[in-house]
């Protein structure tokens, strides 16, 4: 069974009019902002299985730096520390590279801490990783679409592991 929503809050409180309705299966549900900040604090906390958050950058230990960049204009914290502090899993989706062809995959965030430690899997243009919480380094995945194991230790400036060759997606 399908069930419709037709208004959405994102962490920084600002409701969007969706054009289109988001769809969702029953035992998943939209909540208002009040509800949904109840379920990441006090007696509710822990009852969101996953965030997926963009980043500014990472760092090698898992690592989130996603909510300010000095100097720049703020609108405010929005809700990422309360995302990442009361959910299970905590899922970035990024950019491997800044605009300089640097990379955000670093040794230590250079950027204002969202959370320490916090990133669980790591998704980005040229590959997935997923953080190893006894070896405290991101473990290497798959792979983009024509990317190389090379391109990505070349691309990141953190340490990572490699386990086993990585998986080449194919669209």
């Amino acid at each position: 069974m399908l069930h419709q929503h037709h208004h959405a809050a994102n962490t920084c409180h600002q409701v969007h009019r969706t054009a289109h309705t988001l769809d969702h299966l029953a035992r998943n549900h939209p909540v208002g902002e009040i509800a949904g900040f109840r379920h990441l604090h006090g007696a509710e906390n822990g009852q969101v299985d996953l965030a997926i958050l963009g980043a500014m950058e990472v760092s090698q230990t898992g690592d989130l730096a996603n909510w300010m960049i000095p100097g720049k204009l703020v609108k405010g914290m929005g809700g990422a520390m309360d995302l990442v502090a009361g959910v299970k899993r905590r899922v970035v989706v990024m950019d491997h590279c800044n605009k300089k062809g640097e990379s955000k995959v670093l040794p230590k965030c250079t950027l204002p801490l969202t959370g320490l430690s916090c990133v669980d899997l790591l998704i980005t243009d040229l590959c997935v990783m997923e953080f190893d919480r006894k070896r405290e380094r991101f473990v290497l995945l798959e792979l983009a679409p024509g990317v190389t194991v090379d391109e990505i230790k070349a691309k990141t400036a953190a340490e990572f592991i490699i386990d086993a060759p990585p998986i080449a997606v194919r669209l």
